[in-house]
């Protein structure tokens, strides 16, 4: 399994030599994700490395609070050990990525903006603008189901997309993707092979 952990920067455009076409691309800086601590089957019942990214500058005598962003990456036989590096150079050959983040928090909203309902006529007389409407059930349920679409928060969740790899700047430590990546401007990301 190949993976690090990234940060999204923003969007731009990037333009295909073979056919001239702008590809709308975001841009993700990982810097290199340091190896934490290695899982091992004899010991833990699983193979996988803990990798932490983006150092923080007062983390006190706590070394779990020394990094922004710490997750577990699963393994398949790599010889990584505690220390080592996982830089860009992990994502070489790869073409496909699933990128999990925190999607956007958009608060407490009603029916219209979190579910895409249809609004109401603006006509006189009418209370029925923004409201989700009808809701109720006769005396078999006498309940409202599980699941049903109302208002609450919206957003503020993980969420994991699959994107595509359009180029990778090692210099930079930057690579743009083609594709929804969940979450804001500055936000942290965990990248995966697909």
């Amino acid at each position: 399994m190949k993976g690090i952990l990234a940060k999204k920067i923003g969007m731009t455009r990037v333009i295909d030599q073979e056919t001239g076409k702008i590809i709308p691309v975001t841009l993700l800086q990982a810097e290199g994700s340091d190896v934490i601590q290695v899982k091992t089957v004899e010991k833990d019942g699983y193979s996988a490395a803990v990798i932490g990214s983006f150092p923080r500058k007062n983390f006190g005598k706590n070394e779990n609070k020394k990094y922004k962003m710490i997750k577990e990456l699963p393994l398949d036989g790599e010889e990584i050990k505690k220390g080592d590096v996982l830089t860009l150079d992990s994502l070489e050959g790869v073409e496909k990525v699933k990128i999990t983040g925190t999607s956007k928090g958009r608060g407490f909203s009603g029916v219209i903006k979190r579910w895409n309902f249809q609004r109401g006529r603006e006509t006189h007389g009418s209370h029925h603008h923004r409201e989700p409407g009808s809701s109720g059930m006769c005396a078999k349920p006498g309940r409202i189901l599980k699941g049903k679409k109302f208002p609450g928060q919206y957003g503020n969740a993980q969420k994991t997309k699959i994107t595509e790899i359009v180029e990778i700047d090692k210099e930079n430590n930057i690579f743009a993707v083609k594709g929804p990546v969940p979450g804001a401007k500055n936000g942290y990301l965990f990248i995966r092979e697909y």
